[in-house]
């Protein structure tokens, strides 16, 4: 068909028409889909900064952390400390009492003239560790049934446990020393440890023995080693 040149133009213009149209569209897509995906990456970048204000960098957030942390560090450590306590008070209580089978019990005497004390030392002449407990139940005179007194300050803060050929070692005050009291002399005597019934004899120190006071007579308790201050009686 022939169009008239009235018709051609009209059809010119209504396609300038049409893609101007077309590229305002175009334009306003653009303009509004640009910001938003400027949005987008500036939030990613903010989710994705190690210093933005969120999460663990929170100074509020980041002290309870820590505190927490600490707060399981301490209660692991109270917790393994008291189970070491335990193991330790377990070892001690779950080792066999010295009998007379495990220990030599022997005597030296203490200081110079007049000898007022003596020194009893058992020895763990045993294969195992054994553990000493009390003070040892001395008598010095069949005449005199009772046990030696046991001096209270003389008492070890924890039990003495003697590994294979250790000793330990009691202080005996035999007398005051004084020219006018009744002491008689003693060349042997009876130890019994606690928590055996076996009676140990014991051989005084010296070629004439010792004189023993029984009214005077005190002995310490068995320690790893004798103690200045606590032994002193």
């Amino acid at each position: 068909m022939k169009l008239s040149r009235h018709h051609r133009l009209l059809l010119a213009t209504a396609g300038t028409a049409l893609a101007l149209s077309l590229t305002a569209c175009q334009s306003d897509g653009s303009a509004t889909s640009a910001p938003a995906a400027a949005a987008s990456a500036s939030g990613t970048a903010a989710d994705g900064d190690p210093t933005s204000g969120s999460g663990t960098t929170d100074p509020v957030a980041g002290q309870s952390s820590v505190a927490s942390s600490k707060g399981s560090t301490d209660q692991a450590g109270s917790a393994a400390g008291g189970s070491a306590d335990s193991s330790g008070e377990q070892a001690s209580a779950a080792t066999r009492v010295c009998t007379s089978r495990d220990v030599r019990v022997s005597a030296a005497t203490q200081g110079g003239p007049p000898y007022t004390h003596i020194v009893l030392t058992a020895k763990n002449t045993s294969g195992h560790s054994c553990r000493l407990t009390g003070a040892p139940h001395i008598q010095f005179l069949e005449s005199h049934k009772q046990d030696v007194p046991p001096v209270a300050k003389s008492k070890p803060a924890a039990p003495v446990v003697l590994t294979p050929g250790a000793p330990a070692y009691a202080l005996v005050k035999l007398s005051d020393g004084g020219v006018d009291e009744d002491a008689e002399p003693v060349s042997a005597f009876s130890v019994v440890l606690e928590g055996d019934s076996a009676v140990i004899a014991v051989r005084a120190p010296g070629s004439g023995g010792i004189a023993v006071d029984p009214a005077n007579a005190l002995t310490g308790y068995w320690t790893p080693e004798l103690r200045n201050g606590a032994d002193d009686f």
